[in-house]
């Protein structure tokens, strides 16, 4: 008998974060010390009657807002047929953003490696079992912490010490003055002269430059110091390809784009309109790992690299199916502070500064599905609320 989807629940949680704070804003996560920040994600779990739960923990409010408006479309459905399920949510969600996907066909694909005995990166086809990771740092602050571009070579030289061979800058989100691009030139050079022979180095200004100026001058400094990459520079929010087309016509560093961009098509229509280099993919964002996944094998179709955002089990197991992405993103770093990974993860599992080897790489989890076992004592400790739906 195929398996059936019997039950789905949801329960939003939060987490203490540490010495973080934000920016003036509150849009920016810093370095702040003495301030605890909560932090709020989910946790999913979609039952069958095969007696075997998919699970995943992350998401955000908007995307199970979604969930709440599909979910009861699984029920009774086969978990197997996630192909068919991905292209019914599509249509579904078709007047918003679609994030709502992400933690369903994540959760599905979870159900089928434990059905199987499997980890994911098996059922997509492995190519490889341990991922090259870049320090991903977080936003610049005034705190004591990446308050200076000395701060940030001196954090930069000290990851690759650790063994990582990438370096990307999160620079000076915040108020008005704070997002001179002086100060962002000044951290371009200080980190390229200090480790940029030795490390890829990467630059995300995350959407905050005001202007086309603004992205050309800090763009020319990342070309004198050879940047790997030169990621969402425009405060359009990284989607106009008429925009981002000009600028890689006026500098040498290549362009990483599509972060914020939702969907197949649209990220299709960026690369073949030459608007980005590098494409960005996220299998939390881009509806799922089945998503992810074609947007590899849509960039690996145009002779591209795909590179994946943020870190996690499911982008592990994404990276680990594909040839053509260079990098795992361990996000966000910094010298004085823990990433932002919520504390759900039982066993060794780690997306902190320390998770890599010698060599820089993460391992790919290697047990059924997703490969990690979550606390869920923690999480409904720490429940917010939730839904269910069977």
């Amino acid at each position: 008998m195929a398996p059936r989807i019997t039950r789905i629940e949801s329960t939003e949680f939060s987490y203490p974060l540490e010495d973080v704070g934000t920016d003036e804003h509150g849009f920016n996560l810093v370095y702040e010390p003495g301030t605890t920040t909560e932090r709020k994600l989910f946790g999913l779990r979609i039952e069958t009657d095969a007696g075997i739960a998919g699970e995943y923990v992350g998401g955000n409010s908007p995307a199970f807002a979604q969930i709440n408006t599909v979910a009861d479309y699984l029920l009774g459905r086969n978990p197997l047929h996630r192909e068919r399920h991905w292209s019914e949510l599509k249509r579904a969600l078709r007047k918003y953003d679609r994030m709502g996907m992400g933690p369903l066909d994540i959760a599905l694909w979870d159900f089928a490696g434990k059905y199987h005995d499997a980890p994911i990166h098996e059922l997509l086809g492995t190519y490889r079992e341990r991922i090259p990771a870049y320090a991903s740092t977080y936003h610049a602050d005034d705190n004591g912490g990446l308050d200076s571009p000395e701060a940030y070579a001196d954090f930069a030289e000290r990851c690759l010490e650790m063994g990582y061979s990438g370096f990307k800058i999160h620079g000076w989100g915040g108020g008005d003055d704070a997002r001179e691009v002086g100060r962002e030139v000044e951290t371009v050079r200080a980190v390229g002269e200090r480790v940029g022979r030795e490390m890829d180095l990467m630059l995300d200004p995350a959407c905050e430059y005001e202007t086309f100026g603004d992205a050309l001058t800090v763009g020319r400094a990342c070309d004198e110091q050879g940047f790997f990459w030169y990621e969402d520079p425009y405060r359009d929010g990284g989607i106009s390809q008429h925009a981002h087309r000009k600028l890689r016509q006026q500098l040498d560093t290549p362009l990483l784009q599509t972060e914020h961009v939702r969907g197949l098509e649209p990220h299709t229509d960026f690369i073949a309109n030459e608007a980005t280099d590098f494409v960005r993919a996220d299998p939390e964002y881009d509806a799922g790992i089945t998503g992810a996944m074609k947007l590899a094998r849509v960039a690996e179709g145009f002779g591209l690299d795909v590179e994946f955002h943020a870190p996690g089990p499911a982008q592990r197991h994404c990276i680990a199916a594909t040839r053509n992405a260079n990098y795992y993103e361990l996000a966000l770093v910094h010298p004085d502070c823990r990433n932002t990974q919520p504390p759900v993860y039982e066993g060794d599992y780690s997306d902190q500064l320390d998770a890599i080897d010698a060599e820089g790489t993460v391992p790919v989890p290697d047990g059924p599905g997703l490969g990690v076992e979550y606390d869920w004592e923690y999480i409904e400790e720490n429940a917010l609320g939730g839904r269910t739906y069977e």
